[in-house]
């Protein structure tokens, strides 16, 4: 479901893909690549796209580039499966931040960030509210908040492989789907994809 010639062409036009750029560069050990270029070396480099990929769900944009088949002049027969195509891929929109690497995560991000704040608080009660007598407390605090930005890491990181399991296998459904209706004649899936982002226009 991913439109290998956006990816090109966004990778070599458009600035969010930069470094990724800067990595097809190298490869192709040149100054300037075209998208055909780019296309062979993510052909025989899949961990470019795989970047693309990451670097999209990171910004929350999706890398599923096939628009909802519009129900209008579909045959009864077949309007059924073009809704639950349409509702697969607004479920695969919705959970594709699980692709991620929980590691990789904005949740881990705000873990940490929620860990530091404690750390610095814990910090300004001891030294600059000279409350050196509770300090005891104060540390058991700390402590207690580190377990349990474990334990909720812990339950995240499950959250995320179960969904990025569902993902896939609904990622894989929903194909199928496609292309039976498409052997069918009830759609073209050239029809469907979505050429450019809108949030890069």
């Amino acid at each position: 479901m991913i439109h290998l010639d956006r990816v090109a062409l966004e990778i070599k036009t458009v600035g969010l893909y930069d470094l990724i750029l800067q990595d097809v560069l190298k490869i192709a050990d040149k100054k300037r690549v075209d998208e055909d270029e780019i296309l062979e070396i993510i052909e025989k480099n899949p961990v470019i796209l795989e970047d693309y990929k990451q670097l999209n769900v990171e910004y929350n944009l999706s890398n599923i580039h096939l628009r909802n088949i519009e129900l209008e002049g579909v045959q009864e027969e077949h309007q059924d499966a073009v809704r639950e195509v349409n509702e697969n891929l607004e479920y695969l929109r919705e959970i594709e931040k699980y692709t991620l690497d929980f590691e990789q995560s904005s949740t881990l991000v705000i873990i940490f960030s929620v860990e530091f704040f404690v750390l610095f608080s814990v910090q300004y009660f001891i030294v600059l509210l000279d409350l050196k007598e509770w300090q005891l407390p104060i540390y058991a605090v700390f402590a207690s908040s580190i377990l349990f930005a474990w334990l909720y890491a812990k339950k995240e990181r499950k959250i995320y492989e179960k969904n990025n399991l569902i993902f896939q296998r609904v990622y894989a459904e929903t194909l199928r789907m496609i292309d039976k209706l498409e052997s069918e004649g009830v759609i073209k899936k050239s029809d469907l994809i979505i050429e450019e982002c809108e949030e890069h226009v």
